[in-house]
């Protein structure tokens, strides 16, 4: 799974994901990408799983970009624990989609099989998708 090797402090706050995406919004490798239309949060074991999905229907064929990392740490208490008593410890890894976010890209494939292999890897994703190709 993706997770950062160094963090400055172990545990952040929640935040607030207003607004669209201003970078990551457009394709800058590939000539197919999977852009999210909603905002949420993106685990690392959902990133692999598209990931997975995407390789297995292309059959390694093309190279793939994942232009999300999951940076934000995410905190769980363990379950029948009392409210109070601090910050539960670190359960896992995810990053902040906004609306318009690139997530993945894709190129030596024809334009069937990537949307194709888009389709499963959206299935996989908490929060709706569409397909976006490079303008000619």
């Amino acid at each position: 799974m993706l997770s950062p090797k160094k963090l400055k402090y172990r545990k952040k706050q929640k935040g607030r994901n207003k607004g669209k995406a201003l970078r990551g919004s457009t394709l800058e490798f590939g000539d197919y990408g999977l852009q999210a239309l909603d905002r949420g949060f993106i685990s690392s074991q959902q990133i692999e799983s598209a990931r997975i999905a995407i390789n297995r229907h292309v059959k390694r064929g093309g190279k793939l970009w994942i232009r999300i990392f999951p940076d934000k740490p995410f905190t769980k208490k363990p379950a029948e624990v009392r409210m109070g008593k601090g910050k539960g410890s670190t359960e896992g890894w995810v990053a902040v989609i906004k609306p318009g976010r690139v997530l993945y890209e894709i190129e030596g494939v024809d334009e069937i099989t990537a949307a194709e292999a888009f389709r499963l890897a959206g299935h996989k994703l908490p929060f709706s998708t569409r397909f976006v190709k490079r303008r000619s």
